[in-house]
This record gives C-alpha cells, sequence and structure tokens, in this order.
C-alpha cells in the first residue's frame, strides 16, 4: 500500500514538474518583455502601466502548482520578490535598475532571492541626503556580507538534520505536540536555508557572481530587531525595505516628529509582510485566510516597536547580556508560532505533504539516474 502511495505521488511529481517548467519560460518570457521596455519605456508611471500586466500574470502563474515544494517557492519568487523588484524597477530603483544587466541577470535578480555582492551602487552613500537613520538595516551583519554562501559542511549539517528529522516523524505519535512543532519549525528553517542555497548556488555557477546566503544563523539573534532586520530570511528584509519601510518612513517623516517615524514604518512593513504570507498561504493549501498569521506578524511588528522605543529611552547605558536576550527572543519567537503560525502551516497538511514529496522526488531522481546509466550502458555495448 506504501510502495502505491508512493507511486501515486511520484506520477503527480513528474506532472508537477512539466508543469513548473511551462511556468518559468512564461516568466522568462514575461521578465524578457520587462528587460527590453525598460530599454525604451522611461521610469515613472508610464513605466509602471507597461509592467502592470506582468505583475498580474506573476499572481496567476503559481496557481496551476499544488507541491508544497515547487508551487511554494513558484509563489515566493514570482508573486513576491518578482512583482516588488518589477515595482521597484518601474521607479527607476532596486537591482532591476542597473543598466549594465544583461538579460540572464536581470531575469535571475528579478524572480531569485538573490542580490549580487558587488551591486553597490543603489546604496546611498551621502549622509546629508539620508537624514533619518534607518532602524532595521538593509543589509546583514558584517560576517555575512563579506564571505558569500556558507561553507558545503554548514549545508551538509544541515541536510543530514533533515534526514534526521524525517526518520524522527516516523514516531510522531508518541511525541509531545510542543516538542513536534519545535522539530517542525527547525525543519522549515533548514528547508528554506537549504532550498534557498541551492539557488543562489545555481545562479552563482550559471551567471558567475557571488551571493550572500539568505539567512544569518538566527537562532544566535539578540534582539527582534537582530533577528527580523539582519539574520531571517535577510532577501526577504531587503525587498520589504525599499518598497514599503522607506516610502512610510520618508511620509512619517513630515507628519510626526524623525525621532518617532520608523514606528510606523516598521509597523506597516510588517503589514505587506504579513498579507503576503497569507497569500503564499493561501497558494500552499487553496485555503481562504482566518488571519492568524496577519496577527502573529503585527505582534512581531508591535513588540519590535516597543523594543527600539525602549533602546531609546536607554540610549546604550544599560544592555542585557546575550546569554539572557537570545534565549528570550527564540523563546518568543516559537511561543507565538506555536500559537498563531503554526496552527495555519498545518492546516493545508503541509508536513503529511512535504514528506511525500520527500520519497517521490527521491524514487524520481533514482529512476532518472537508473535511465541515464542504463542509456549509458547500452551506447557502450553498441560501441
Amino acid at each position: 500500500m506504501a510502495l502505491e502511495i508512493i507511486n501515486i505521488i511520484k506520477t503527480y511529481m513528474e506532472g508537477e514538474i512539466s508543469i513548473c517548467i511551462k511556468v518559468y519560460l512564461v516568466a522568462f518570457v514575461s521578465l524578457s518583455y520587462c528587460y527590453f521596455a525598460g530599454k525604451i519605456v522611461p521610469k515613472g508611471t508610464l513605466r509602471l502601466f507597461t509592467l502592470i500586466p506582468v505583475i498580474c500574470l506573476n499572481l496567476l502563474l503559481p496557481l496551476p502548482l499544488h507541491t508544497m515544494h515547487l508551487g511554494g517557492s513558484t509563489a515566493f519568487f514570482l508573486a513576491w520578490l518578482a512583482n516588488f523588484k518589477l515595482l521597484l524597477f518601474a521607479s527607476g530603483k532596486g537591482p532591476l535598475s542597473d543598466p549594465s544587466l544583461s538579460l540572464p541577470r536581470f531575469i535571475a535578480l528579478a524572480c531569485l532571492p538573490i542580490k549580487i555582492q558587488q551591486a553597490t551602487q543603489f546604496k546611498n552613500t551621502n549622509p546629508s541626503q539620508n537624514p533619518l537613520k534607518d532602524q532595521i538595516k538593509e543589509n546583514p551583519s558584517p560576517k555575512t556580507s563579506q564571505k558569500g554562501l556558507k561553507s558545503v559542511w554548514n549545508y551538509a549539517i544541515k541536510c543530514l538534520l533533515i534526514a534526521i528529522i524525517l526518520r524522527v516523524y516516523e514516531y510522531s505519535d508518541h511525541i509531545h505536540p510542543y516538542i513536534l512543532l519545535g522539530i517542525y519549525s527547525c525543519h522549515i528553517y533548514f528547508g528554506l536555508e537549504i532550498v534557498l542555497a541551492i539557488v543562489g548556488g545555481l545562479a552563482r555557477a550559471l551567471l558567475g557572481i557571488e551571493l550572500e546566503p539568505q539567512f544569518d544563523e538566527p537562532y544566535l539573534s539578540s534582539s527582534l530587531q537582530d533577528f527580523w532586520g539582519r539574520r531571517w530570511n535577510i532577501m526577504v528584509t531587503r525587498i520589504l525595505h525599499p518598497t514599503v519601510y522607506l516610502p512610510v518612513l520618508q511620509t512619517s517623516a513630515r507628519v510626526i516628529d524623525r525621532k518617532w517615524a520608523p514606528l510606523p514604518a516598521i509597523f506597516s512593513t510588517f503589514m505587506v509582510s504579513a498579507l503576503m504570507h497569507e497569500l503564499i498561504f493561501y497558494y500552499l493549501g487553496r485555503m481562504w485566510p482566518t488571519w492568524e498569521l496577519t496577527c502573529f506578524f503585527l505582534l512581531h511588528g508591535v513588540c519590535l516597536m516597543v523594543e527600539l522605543v525602549i533602546k531609546k529611552a536607554v540610549s546604550g547605558r544599560w544592555r542585557l547580556p546575550l546569554i539572557i536576550t537570545g534565549p528570550c527572543i527564540i523563546g518568543f519567537v516559537m511561543v507565538t508560532a506555536f500559537w498563531l503560525f503554526f496552527p495555519q502551516f498545518l492546516r493545508c497538511n503541509s508536513m503529511d505533504r512535504a514528506i511525500g514529496e520527500y520519497t517521490a522526488m527521491g524514487a524520481f531522481v533514482r529512476d532518472v539516474g537508473a535511465a541515464l546509466t542504463f542509456k549509458s550502458v547500452n551506447n557502450a555495448t553498441r560501441v
């Protein structure tokens, strides 16, 4: 019976891969249109109207995909990253606005969670042009910025941990639900980091560019600002920073004191992130949101605002040691995730689907390898 289920999932995955190839071919064509449109249409409202059809198309392209890995990653790449980068491109900002970009690099930067380390021309180097010091940094910690992707051993260890976690799931009936949720959180973190590292590694191999890691060991976070701004899914922070945070920051500075202008900017950033996560989860489960995810991100946004207010009040005169703040921050993230995030993640039967996809993908890879080996043996025999 188990073998029959695996065969069904494997057949389904083969069809899903075929659909995924077609989806990315359409995305390639549409992003090529954006590339050449940017050469002709000047930045501003006219370019925005030129790109709106592609932005709408990117919202539709993930719909034919139903698996956790292909569907979820495609939704993240196209509906979120590509669309936000295209909005920046419409106004002549962001990494896509570099006139020296070739078409392959433009497409890769548009839809993949990558950032070229050398592309620093968009950073504002004149402090007088940016009087407001950003509270959520666009760049990760200096250690992350300087070293590109992490070592192979780092990712190998995390692959091994995922393999162990998959074995642990076989005994899930005997594990306390809260411990199981903690294991789920490790699985999500390791899985996201490995998938994004694979994408970044392929982009580096194909395009010859040095890339930055997407995570910077979030379990070492010393504060919520450190966790969300510098360590967790750094690419999302970078795309939300210029598209949401900075515009709201500049608008708020005209209305309220510059000292407090970052607060509404932070809240708006977490609101947009919440809505985008609701959209991603809709793609994963095809179920209408119940808004717990939104509550999760808004809660963290408010807590981060409170944290910044406290930091301003003490002005660096008093600081708790990392041995205290680290466990408190990770504990807070885990508890609120157990309460508001994971129920929505599990509502679409995500873990069982993901495990089935791992098994089916392994069988698919073995079949492809066997077929290639058989073909090479036949060719050698004929010779």
